[in-house]
């Protein structure tokens, strides 16, 4: 089994996790940062990471409304899925990540990180939730 990357993608902040080798454990690797819109460029880094870490399947937070509508944030997510298909041969999926920012906000507060500590890892955690649910998901 190989390694599986997990995105939280927002508009100026990419949350990166990824899963061990035997494709059981999420762990956090770093939250990238970019200019408002600057997609094009978050991708490339994405594409890199995806080379050095020979990724070929990548999971990606799909932000639906509670109702199960597909706002400005999921056509986004979806459009940028495109994007890294377009420019590695590489799998992504996208997956309902609702409520993995409220879940891995309430472990942080739980495990009593500061409110400004919580702020620079919140969309790390977010990508582990997301990729953690997944690879849960696969194992069922």
């Amino acid at each position: 089994m190989e390694k599986i990357l997990g995105l939280d993608l927002g508009s100026r902040t990419c949350g990166i996790a990824m899963s061990d080798a035997l494709g059981m454990l999420a762990h956090g690797v770093e939250t990238y940062r970019f200019e408002e819109g600057a997609y094009k460029k978050c991708a490339k880094y994405i594409c890199e990471m995806i080379q050095e870490n020979h990724i070929h399947k990548v999971v990606l937070g799909l932000p639906k409304h509670m109702n199960g509508d597909l706002g400005d944030r999921a056509q986004i997510s979806m459009q940028f899925k495109e994007r890294l298909e377009k420019m590695i041969d590489v799998e992504v999926i996208l997956v309902d990540e609702r409520l993995t920012t409220v879940v891995a906000q309430n472990q942080l507060i739980f495990a009593d990180v500061s409110r400004k500590k919580r702020k620079q890892v919140i969309d790390k955690m977010a990508a582990v939730q997301i990729l953690q649910g997944y690879l849960d998901s696969q194992r069922r």
